[in-house]
């Protein structure tokens, strides 16, 4: 009898003490979407926020930049099948952060249009995973057993004790078995990342799928001008069809980059229009060609720059851009690391597009302009880790600077232009600046 309790004992410690660790195992729930839209007159950041329940309220922050107009935009929130939740959002004259609330009755693919932008995201399920399951079941297994063996033990049958003490073993070794392997297991795709998000594979993420191979081919970019609109036309590579399942990347779907022949840039963030259709506003454009290049990130197709160039009938003259830092430049030749460090006085920058910094560069600039140049690169400033401070801040934290260092490797030597961008006060402030560099000792430049 004492030995029979003794080791109903040692199992009970090993439910409990496996139990303990396979708490931390539990399911991820997504986090906040940011994404950056250029719509009309206004430079906005749309933040979905993260849905804690279905059903229930989707929380929606915009984010307006200096020179935004005052206004009332609508937030509609839609899926196949589901009832639509409108709200209207007053955008104040005060730049800043304005709410609105949706609701969403089901998780699966759903679409929030802010005025005719159209925004996919996915409101995730909470579905256990199959080792989640069998170490839970296992241990809740384990828990009735031990109680039927204490019953038999009780009441004079340690006989018949052993055969539910048999069957709570075997449950602790697959609890423990499937909570000590789970770290190792490969997540599945999560739908929306790799996978195109259905109804069903959100709610059943586990279940078999016949596809292996996630890649998807390049994308084909034809740029045309409707009005002021630059209107942006994405096709697959492959089968020519409509493009539409770009990742949000670095809080946009587009970051689109658009330099005048008299060298003014335009960092854009073209809205979702239609399938495979992305529009931008160029207010008062120049006249002549404009280069243009898009970044974007396509489900299974990683991140891919996109080049082209318009022509546009413009008559405004070239924008200079007023913002000014002080900048330190340490340019080493062709094929070198390089650094420039702009300093803004104060230490008052928010992050924009989920960074400290941007910088754009452009180059070698010859005599057909930023048409031809062959070098397009986007270079970020990390936001540095801060005691006290989160570690994805968004804008309304104003507390980095006032250094903003980039470091790059111009890859061929000769005239760079070069434009560094920063947001303080919900003001994105545009830093031009030009850098030559010299060829690498012994290579003459061409």
């Amino acid at each position: 009898m004492k030995r029979t309790v003794a080791i109903l004992l040692l199992a009970l410690g090993a439910v409990l003490g496996a139990s303990a660790s396979a708490s931390a195992d539990g399911a991820q729930a997504g986090g906040d979407i940011h994404v950056a839209q250029t719509l009309g007159g206004r430079d906005l950041t749309v933040i979905i926020r993260r849905v804690a329940e279905v059903p229930g309220p989707v929380h929606v922050d915009v984010v307006t930049h200096a020179g935004s107009p005052p206004g009332e935009i609508t937030l509609t929130a839609r899926a196949a099948g589901a009832a639509t939740s409108t709200t209207k959002v007053v955008l104040g004259a005060v730049p800043g952060f304005h709410s609105g609330v949706v609701h969403v009755d089901r998780p699966g693919p759903w679409e929030l249009a802010v005025d005719e932008a159209t925004i996919p995201f996915v409101v995730p399920a909470l579905v256990s995973s199959p080792w989640e399951n069998a170490t839970y079941g296992g241990f809740i297994a384990a828990g009735v057993l031990l109680l039927v063996a204490l019953l038999f033990a009780v009441f004079g049958k340690p006989g018949l004790a052993l055969v539910p003490t048999a069957g709570m073993v075997a449950a602790i070794a697959v609890g423990v078995t499937a909570a000590l392997l789970s770290p190792s297991i490969p997540p599945v795709a999560a739908p929306g990342t790799q996978l195109d998000p259905t109804y069903d594979n959100i709610n059943d993420p586990y279940r078999r799928t016949s596809v292996t191979d996630f890649s998807r081919p390049p994308v084909n970019l034809v740029p045309s001008m409707n009005g002021e609109d630059l209107v942006l036309s994405l096709t697959d590579g492959s089968s020519g069809r409509p493009v539409d399942d770009l990742l949000v990347h670095d809080s946009a779907f587009i970051h689109l980059v658009v330099v005048s022949p008299a060298g003014t840039l335009r960092h854009l963030h073209p809205i979702r229009t239609a399938p495979g259709e992305y529009r931008a506003r160029l207010h008062a454009p120049e006249q002549g060609t404009h280069a243009i290049a898009a970044e974007i990130a396509r489900r299974g197709g990683g991140v891919q720059l996109l080049r082209s160039s318009i022509d546009v009938s413009g008559t405004s003259a070239a924008r200079p851009h007023d913002g000014k830092a002080d900048l330190a430049t340490e340019v080493r030749e062709a094929g070198r690391p390089s650094t420039i460090k702009a300093r803004f006085g104060e230490r008052d920058l928010q992050p924009w597009l989920g960074m400290l910094g941007h910088m754009i560069v452009v180059g070698p600039i010859s005599g057909g302009g930023p048409v031809n140049a062959p070098i397009w690169a986007h270079v970020h400033s990390m936001i540095p880790p801060t005691p006290g401070m989160p570690d994805q801040p968004d804008e309304s934290v104003a507390a980095y600077g006032p250094d903003v260092p980039f470091t790059y490797s111009f890859p061929l030597p000769g005239k760079y232009l070069v434009w560094i961008q920063v947001e303080r006060d919900y003001e994105i402030v545009t830093v031009p600046a030009v850098v030559d560099v010299p060829a690498a000792k012994g290579v003459s430049e061409k």
